[in-house]
This record gives structure tokens, sequence and C-alpha cells, in this order.
């Protein structure tokens, strides 16, 4: 039996919409970058981009577990000597960027380097419930049902 490995003419991109109201952060991200690299696919190719196009709305309304939402930092150097910034997830959902969160989560367990790079621009996060991609038809993909402990309430 021969490894089957994907063409470019072989790939077939679908665009999948995702609700994140209510829906854990890490569970949620860990489904996203299943889906962006490919390997809900039976067809998947490691060093192919075989993922789906993906949009997130309602990024602002994700859960965290415990006291991830206060107590998690994000740190990222402005290249300046004492330069280190720091962030809490609270304060970008406050300051009404709360998706740069998700894309920080996923962008995490994604590969490094030109794919993962390519990877990442089919993913398009919106904080609210509109989106751009109407005619693109997306298919509606609900994470909530998938296992009772992908939601969280309140």
């Amino acid at each position: 039996m021969k490894t089957f490995s994907a063409k470019p003419s072989d790939i077939e991109k679908k665009w999948i919409l995702i609700d994140a109201e209510g829906v854990v952060l890490g569970r949620l991200a860990t489904i996203v970058a299943n889906i962006l690299r490919g390997k809900n696919k039976p067809s998947f190719t490691p060093h192919m981009d075989m993922g789906d196009n993906v949009i997130v709305i309602n990024a602002d309304k994700v859960q965290m577990t415990g006291r991830k939402r206060d107590d998690n930092r994000f740190y990222w150097h402005t290249g300046f000597p004492g330069g280190i910034k720091e962030r809490s997830p609270r304060q970008y959902f406050d300051s009404g960027k709360g998706d740069r969160v998700i894309e920080n989560a996923v962008r995490r367990m994604i590969p490094r380097g030109p794919l993962g790079r390519q990877q990442m621009s089919n993913l398009r996060v919106y904080t609210g419930a509109e989106h751009k991609q109407i005619a693109q038809q997306p298919v509606v993909f609900d994470v909530a049902s998938l296992n009772p402990k992908n939601t969280r309430n309140g």
C-alpha cells in the first residue's frame, strides 16, 4: 500500500463558521487549529495547506476557566531596552479587542514558519455576531454540542 500525499489540485477548501459564545477558549482554539491545519480530513498531508477557512464570531463572549481572565499574562518586547510589555486577557476584552486572545491561542497551536503563517491567514475572528464572509456561504460548526465540557455558564 502506498502513502497518499495530496497535491494542490486535490485540495478542496470549505468555509466554516464557529460561534464562540460561552465556549471555553482552549477547547475552541484546539478545534480551530485542527481545522486550519486540515487534520480533520482523511487526506491530511503535513507539508500542504489543506485546512479550511474558519470564521469565529462572538469572540468577546468566549469563556475562560478559573481565574485565567485576570491571572494570565501576554508578554511581548518592543525591541528597545526595558521594553517588555504585558497585558491580561481581561484588558483585551475590556478594550474591545477580544479577537486577539483567540488569534494568539490558535497561533500558538499552529507550527511556526511559512506554512503556519499561510494557515493562519485562513482564520477570521470577529468580536460581534456579524461577519463579512456571507457570500462564501459558510457551514455552521457547533463546537458547544461536541462535548459538555466545551461550554461554561457565566
